[in-house]
Formats: structure tokens, C-alpha cells, sequence
């Protein structure tokens, strides 16, 4: 029934441990995760930058697909530090080893370098040149904190999409969906905004804007977004049906995913249609991965 977009998975439980517990799954677990919630496979996304958690290589991911045939997908992930930390740095040449060996995009970029900066573009020529899809997570801070970072309203995001037009890239995490509605105040990019979307807010003007601009609906940032306003939420998706896509952002074994009840209620209850159900939990993946 669905296909995610956004799962992670380690062939071995990583230490530390967080509050005694493994902080990821392996890749049994989300086998067995997504056969109760009715997910037929999945992306595996990588983590290489070190200020998210143990580096992980994309040979790790493409084993895990060998393991588990027809349940992932590979995603390969390069660091834009990667090389020679340098905006020539030649990143297309792996680029093109990973696609070659199976890969279907990038992600999850997540260093904490601003949107803007030249390594950071340079990355997104490459992909840009390749063909691969990208998928970011995001933060409003340097330090402290993981993912390419912005200022409120996007401008370094929409300077991306508008320089490196044929690169399709999936929003992620709090600091982009946060801005489903206008802000209340700064410091809700950081969390989950419980109040309704009384004013639309930079992500639907992007996605009216560039056509290159796609969500990814993982995580709780994904399920918020949605959540926090359902009436709201119903017009979102029915706008932009064919540029949403179902994601986990499975880490944990034991994580909820409220995305799936969420989407099933709005199906069940004739809120969105057969038709747009199916192109966010699966069509659109498979239209965009190629698969």
C-alpha cells in the first residue's frame, strides 16, 4: 500500500546507546515494522556527516538492499566536505559510481553549512547533473544542531531551487515544515507549531513557485505540518498531490508512524480521493525513483 520515502536503517545496532536503548533499527526491525503497517518497501538513507550521528558508508546501505531484496531502496549520501573540501571538488564522479551501482538519489543531506554556501552548491550541480532527487534536512542554527541551514521564509532554499532548476528537491524536517503557515515567531522553527495555518507560509508559495520543489511528509515535522490543521491540510495535499510523497523517517523500533493513520482517515472519510491517496503513498515515489 505504501512506499517510504525516508527510512534508516544500520546492519548493526550503533553505540551509544540512547536512554538504554539502541537510538536505529536494523534492517529486521524495519522489515517487521513495515509489514504490520502495510508498507511494501522503502528508501534507505544514509548518514556521512558527523554532526549527525556515527558516519555511515553507502556500501552499508547497498548491502542491506542485497539482503532484503524487493523491501529497499538505495539512496547514496556524499558529504559536501567530501574530497578536498573544496567548491571543484569533483563529486559527480561518485555520483555516478553510486548510480551505477543501484542508487535511485541522495539524501539525507544534513551537514550544518548554510544552503548558500559554495560547497553546498556544488553538491547540488552535481546532482543536478547526475539526475538524482535530493533529500535535506534543515536547521535555523550553525552549531549545536544538524542540517543545511536557513533563515525564516526559505530565501536560501529558494535561491536553490531557482539556481539548479532541473534538481528536484524534498523538503524535510521542522525548519521546512514549520513554514507550511506564516510563523507566529522565529523560534517556531525549532519545534512543532500547534496552531492552524490562519496564513499560508513559505513552503506552498515554493511549491506554487518551482516546480522542482517536493515534500517529503516523514517524521513528526512531516506529520505536524499536516496534523495541526486538517481542513488545511486536505487543500495542501489535494494542491499539490502530485509532489507529496509518504516517508517514516524510521530510527527507532519502536517510533509511531502517524502518517499512516493520518493519510488512511483522510482516504476512509472521502477527504482526499482514491486516486490522490495512492499518488502520495506509492505513484509519486515510483514516478519519481524510476522504479
Amino acid at each position: 500500500m505504501f512506499i517510504d520515502i525516508h527510512a534508516h536503517a544500520y546492519r548493526r545496532h550503533p553505540g551509544p546507546l540512547r536512554n538504554g536503548k539502541p537510538w536505529f533499527s536494523t534492517p529486521e526491525q524495519v522489515v517487521r515494522r513495515y509489514d504490520e503497517a502495510g508498507i511494501e518497501k522503502g528508501v534507505l538513507l544514509p548518514l556521512v556527516s558527523p554532526e549527525v550521528y556515527l558516519p555511515q558508508s553507502n556500501e552499508e546501505i547497498l548491502q542491506m538492499v542485497e539482503d532484503f531484496p524487493g523491501r529497499f531502496i538505495p539512496f547514496c549520501n556524499i558529504d559536501p566536505r567530501a574530497l578536498s573540501n573544496s567548491p571543484d571538488a569533483p563529486l559527480g564522479d561518485l555520483l555516478r559510481h553510486y548510480r551505477d551501482q543501484g542508487c535511485k538519489g541522495i539524501g539525507e543531506v544534513m551537514p550544518n553549512l548554510p544552503f548558500s554556501h559554495p560547497l553546498v552548491h556544488n553538491l547540488f550541480k552535481h546532482c543536478e547533473d547526475v539526475g538524482f532527487p535530493l533529500i535535506f534536512d534543515i536547521s535555523d542554527r550553525i552549531g549545536g544542531d544538524y542540517g543545511l541551514v536557513d533563515d525564516a521564509g526559505l530565501p536560501q532554499l529558494e535561491s536553490c531551487l531557482r539556481k539548479f532548476p532541473k534538481l528536484i528537491i524534498l523538503g524535510h524536517g521542522p525548519a521546512y515544515w514549520a513554514e507550511i503557515a506564516k510563523l507566529r515567531t522565529p523560534t517556531d522553527r525549532r519545534g512543532y507549531p500547534n496552531y492552524p495555518v490562519e496564513e499560508e507560509g513559505a513552503v506552498p508559495r515554493l511549491f506554487r513557485k518551482y516546480e522542482n520543489m517536493w515534500g517529503d511528509l516523514s517524521a513528526g515535522s512531516g506529520w505536524n505540518a499536516l496534523a495541526r490543521d486538517p481542513d488545511y491540510a486536505v487543500q495542501f495535499i489535494n494542491e499539490f498531490q502530485d509532489r507529496l510523497l509518504f516517508g517514516t523517517d524510521i530510527c527507532s523500533p519502536e517510533q509511531p508512524f502517524k502518517i499512516v493513520d493520518f493519510l488512511l482517515k483522510l482516504r476512509d472519510e472521502k477527504k482526499i480521493t482514491e486516486e490522490t491517496f495512492k499518488k502520495v503513498a506509492r505513484e509519486n515515489a515510483i514516478r519519481l525513483l524510476r522504479l
